[in-house]
């Protein structure tokens, strides 16, 4: 019997998919050639090389294990990222994933969910070898009936490879690990190029040279904030089952500009992430260049590149970040150059915690307008603020409250119990759909709530998405285009923006011009430097 498991296990080991939509039983249910190949090395190698053997048997199980492990990475970054696991790159995630299953699972369950994956790898690299040791074992101890075994299945398996017999999407034949391990191995030259190439272009930054007094002069007097609402993607305004709740806060939003005397213009842009990992699309939009994953990341803070924020502090702006997601120092906040940093140690916040957000994005934007706009004698602020409400796992999300009883939060004391938890949501793919529209609606409105309730004329505010939610909401091949929205007072700021093409209003039509979001950098301060202009970076939308 445990023969007969372990070999089960090594059959589903090398047959199953690297994808959850296609792990069906008939996916599991094939003939893998890698086995075949093993038992016939195997039997085939004289007595003699019982040492050359059984170095063979714990390689290729090493190797399976490893493999595997890799596999159940991939179903995981597929669900959340939409992009399989990247083993040169993605063990950096490690410490951020566990904080994020932390924060959006408190208590023993957060603890429990991550001791069932770091159990499900192990058992990979421990159970999987041991399997493939097992199997050899018993092949050799029954070489004659495993001789005549695999002398009728590798025919069979040539016979169905070449009628190319497919019960279901895959082939009954299947060579799926040996193609999988030599796809990871022969992209590592081109990523190594590639890297190459991308720390090149960091390091020659154009705007580097640029005079101050050159920079950003169409904007002098004005605040300037950058606000990143989490997973804020195309899905929110295009999908008929969640665009209902988004759009009645959009149009309430757009009644209230128009009644302040704000207008709005939106595009797409289109994001260098997915579902997760927000400071890749951060980067991308404040340095200019295509930052899509954290070797790429790594790299660029280290260079001297310009960013927005480095800019605007060169061309005499006073430059601050709200990261209230934030629960300690900011290791690469250095790069950006922000004068100041709000996170959720110094920011002034005094109520509980919303599961993974710290607090609400009401408060943020409410600490930002007492703390940065309020003050008199003081110079023009850019910034960059980072909403969380949104974040997943899209429990607990706050209710608006009377501006006049924000405070310092302790308005908030209480509300989180009266809210729908993970374990409310996620048992059904409907509610957590639900939810995830409820809480982007909650962070368009905080930020509608903010623009009414500041009385600063020369603001100019720039709204976007940082990536589209994972996959459990926007589904398959769902793209990576997240809305980005200019909002202003000054007719002036649009009139400077008007050769974008982009869409009155808040919402962006699907006709709307799609950039690449590392466009945006030199597009903005082609348009509010010295000659209003835009520049070429266009021809790389999609």
């Amino acid at each position: 019997m445990l023969t007969l498991l372990s070999l089960t296990l090594v059959a589903v080991a090398l047959t199953s998919p690297n994808r959850l939509e296609e792990m069906t039983p008939t996916a599991l249910l094939r003939l893998p050639l890698e086995l075949l190949v093993l038992l016939a090395v195997v039997l085939v190698l004289p007595e003699r090389f019982v040492r050359l053997r059984r170095l063979l048997v714990v390689t290729a199980g090493t190797l399976l294990g490893v493999v595997t492990m890799s596999k159940l990475l991939d179903v995981g970054f597929f669900q959340a990222l939409n992009r399989p696991f990247d083993p040169m790159i993605d063990w950096r995630y490690a410490g951020s994933l566990v904080e994020t299953v932390r924060g959006a699972a408190e208590g023993p369950l957060g603890v429990l969910l991550l001791a069932g994956a770091a159990a499900a790898l192990l058992a990979a690299l421990v159970l999987v070898p041991r399997a493939v040791v097992r199997v050899s074992g018993a092949a050799l101890r029954h070489r004659t009936a495993t001789v005549r075994l695999v002398s009728v299945l590798l025919p069979l398996w040539l016979a169905l490879s070449l009628l190319g017999v497919r019960p279901g999407t895959l082939p009954v034949a299947s060579r799926d690990t040996a193609s999988y391990v030599y796809g990871q191995v022969a992209r590592v030259p081109s990523q190594l190029r590639d890297q190459r190439e991308f720390v090149a272009a960091a390091e020659s930054d154009p705007m580097r040279d640029q005079p101050a007094d050159q920079l950003l002069t169409a904007l002098r007097g004005k605040d300037v904030v950058f606000v990143f609402v989490e997973s804020y993607g195309r899905v929110a305004l295009d999908d008929p089952g969640l665009s209902p709740a988004v759009d009645v806060a959009l149009e309430d939003g757009a009644r209230e500009l128009t009644r302040t005397g704000f207008s709005a213009r939106s595009g797409w842009l289109t994001s260098s992430t997915f579902g997760a990992l927000s400071w890749l699309a951060h980067a991308t939009l404040h340095a200019g260049l295509w930052v899509d994953t954290q070797q790429r990341y790594d790299h660029l803070v280290t260079t001297p590149r310009e960013t927005l924020s480095s800019l605007f502090g060169r061309a005499g702006w006073r430059t601050v970040a709200a990261v209230p997601a934030n629960t300690r120092a900011w290791p690469q906040g250095e790069f950006y150059n922000y004068d100041h940093v709000y996170d959720s140690r110094n920011i002034g916040y005094r109520g509980p915690r919303f599961g993974y957000p710290t607090m609400p994005d009401q408060f943020t934007l409410d600490a930002f307008r007492r703390l940065e706009l309020e003050p008199r004698d003081r110079v023009p602020v850019m910034a960059e603020i980072d909403l969380i409400s949104s974040h997943a796992p899209w429990s607990r999300t706050p209710r608006l409250v009377a501006q006049e009883s924000v405070g310092d939060g302790s308005v908030f004391d209480g509300m989180p119990e009266t809210l729908p938890s993970e374990a409310d949501i996620w048992p059904d793919p409907s509610r957590v759909r639900a939810a995830y529209a409820g809480s982007i609606a909650y962070s368009l409105q905080s930020v509608f709530w903010f623009l009414s309730s500041t009385s600063d004329e020369d603001l100019v505010v720039v709204m976007l998405g940082d990536h589209q939610p994972a996959t459990i909401v926007s589904g398959e091949d769902s793209g990576h285009d997240v809305p980005v929205t200019v909002i202003a007072a000054d007719p002036a700021v649009m009139d400077l923006i008007s050769g974008w093409g982009w869409d009155d209003g808040l919402r962006p039509s699907d006709e709307a011009p799609v950039w690449r979001m590392d466009a945006f950098r030199d597009e903005f301060l082609a348009a509010f430097g010295p000659e209003g202009k835009t520049v070429s970076t266009r021809a790389s939308t999609r």
